[in-house]
Parts: structure tokens; sequence; C-alpha cells
């Protein structure tokens, strides 16, 4: 009888939780949807002032040459500047550090590659767009007298230790490409660690060092005048732009294959529409034909695709380095 009595009770009181529940809901919605409405009025309005763009390494290097090619086009659409700071350091990490601690919005961005974006901070960012995916270019001092990759790795195992090769810092591209090189060939080779390429190249043209691994926008200028030799370049196949040079592989060591990366990225937590919209301005300014004639003549092959795509790309190439690391205990910062 007493539950009875209390069954409209219980049931008046489960239509009053059934309808906060509800409400609820609707109020949760309501404000996810007025959030979604704000962020996507916020990247239609992106951007509305300076974005600024920090290189962590000095001027006259790969990423250094790279975001200077895009300014113009990228400055032109957005009707914003763009400024360009270079922060060196600690193979990249300093700079990135900077732009991993500025706000989410797009206006603090990085031009990054293999040494400042790793598996060890790539969660700080957000990958926003891959600007180039490019074959190195093994250059050397004309000096040393070598003139192929087969002289090279006979030259290193009859000195070994002796060949002294510049970076752009421990855990770059051009330290990682190197020491895969010389693990793969059976070689030892010092290596000699610089804040960046720009630096390196300054040292193998004066000879205080031999050889470098280095990106085709910076050493090919000096190839062309003659000052330095270009053996081979570092791809599983010829660069579209460097067609008239052969790949490691052709000459003398099978199997071998590495490229440079340079792309952008925010700050994690930076909106996904402004990242795509910032990967589209990227995209669009390297389909102009003259950015994308610059790229060639620099030896640089453009990239494309969205920041996923870039994202994926990430996943594999830091797994491979990640294993050549770690197995060859090769020292990085």
């Amino acid at each position: 009888m007493e539950f009875l009595l209390s069954a409209p009770l219980l049931l008046m009181r489960l239509k009053v939780a059934f309808v906060r529940l509800v409400t609820f809901q609707c109020v949760l919605l309501f404000g996810l949807l007025s959030a979604n409405v704000a962020v996507a009025q916020t990247a239609d309005a992106f951007p509305s002032k300076t974005v600024k763009v920090i290189v962590p390494f000095p001027p006259g290097g790969g990423a250094d040459t790279l975001i200077r090619l895009l300014t113009p086009p990228l400055t032109e659409a957005w009707k914003q500047s763009l400024v360009v700071e270079n922060r060196p350091g600690a193979s990249g990490s300093i700079g990135a550090e900077a732009v991993a601690q500025s706000a989410p919005d797009g206006y603090v961005l990085l031009m990054g590659s293999t040494a400042a974006v790793t598996d060890k901070n790539i969660a700080q960012f957000v990958p926003v767009a891959l600007v180039s995916a490019s074959p190195y270019v093994v250059t050397v001092n004309p000096a040393l007298n070598i003139s192929s990759i087969r002289n090279l790795i006979g030259y290193a195992k009859t000195n070994p230790g002796k060949l002294r090769y510049g970076s752009s810092g421990p855990g770059s591209a051009s330290h990682l490409s190197a020491e895969l090189f010389a693990s793969m060939a059976g070689i030892d080779m010092m290596h000699i660690p610089y804040k960046g390429t720009g630096q390196a190249l300054t040292d193998l043209l004066a000879g205080h060092i031999d050889l470098i691994f280095a990106p085709a926008q910076t050493v090919m200028p000096q190839v062309e005048s003659g000052k330095l030799l270009a053996l081979a370049e570092t791809g599983a196949k010829r660069s579209e732009s460097l067609p008239g040079i052969p790949t490691v592989t052709e000459s003398g060591l099978p199997g071998y294959s590495a490229v440079g990366w340079f792309g952008l990225f925010a700050p994690a937590g930076t909106p996904k529409p402004i990242v795509q919209k910032l990967n589209q301005s990227v995209m669009a300014a390297m389909s102009q034909s003259r950015i994308r004639k610059s790229m060639m003549e620099r030896g640089i092959d453009p990239a494309s695709g969205s920041a996923d795509d870039f994202a994926a790309f990430l996943r594999v190439d830091q797994a491979k380095w990640t294993k050549l690391i770690k197995e060859n205990r090769i020292a990085v910062q």
C-alpha cells in the first residue's frame, strides 16, 4: 500500500530528472555549437595581425631560405605582415620551445625540421604544412680530391675517423643522414656540429671540414660556381630539381635513402580551422609558378598535402631516425 501511494511521486520525480537531463544536454549542445561557431568566425578573420615565424637556425640555412621564399605570397594573401625571427641554438630546440610556449592562436609558428621537432617534443605542436621533403646533397671541398661516393667510402676506410663532416647540430637531418651513410658503408667519420648548415657551409668552403650532407638550397650555388663538388643526392630516386646528380644508391651504396624535410608547426591546441587555413595558404603559395620555379632552381622539391598528411609523414620519418639513433647509440640533443 505504501509503495502504491509513493509510485506517483516517484514517477513525478523521474519526469523532473528527465526534463533536467534534456535541458542540460540542450544547454551543453548549444554551448558546443556556439564555441564551434566562434572558432569558425575566428578562423575566417585570421590573420588580423602580424604573424611571426620562428626559424630555430641561423640565417642562410634550408629552413630560413624556404620561409623567406614564402613570405611575399603569404603576406599578399593575408594582407598582413609576416615576420621571420631566427632563434638558433641546441639543434633547433631553443626556437622550438619558444613556439611551444606561445599562445595557440596561429600567430606564432615554427619553421621546423628533423632536429627541431622530434618524437620527444612532437606532442607540443600541431603539424601545419609540409613545405619540402627533399634529398640532401653530399657535398665535398674539392681540395679533398674525391670525385665519387665510391672514392669517398674507400678513403674513409683507409683513413678511419679522418673525414670531418659538418651538420646543423646533433639529431638534425644533416647529422642523421651522414650517420646512416656511415653505418651502411661501414666507415667512421668525425662529426662537427654547428648551429646551422649555413655555418657548416662557411667552414666547408674554408677547408676546416671535408664534407656536409646539406639541403640543395644551401650548397648548390657554391657547387654551380665551382667552389664545391656535389657527389650525390640522398633520395631513393633522383630529384626532379636535381636530375643531373646521381643518388647515393646509384653511386655505390645500394639501399641508402634519406630526405631532409622542412615544415610549419603551430603550438598544440591551435584550433583546427586555423590550422587548415594556414595549410591552405601555404599550399596555395607553393602552387604559384614563380614560387615553384624559385624552389626548383634551388634544388628544392615542393611538397603538397593536408595537415593530416604531414602528421602521417612525420610518424614514419621519426620512427626511422629513432631506430637509427637507438641501434647506433647516436648522441643527440
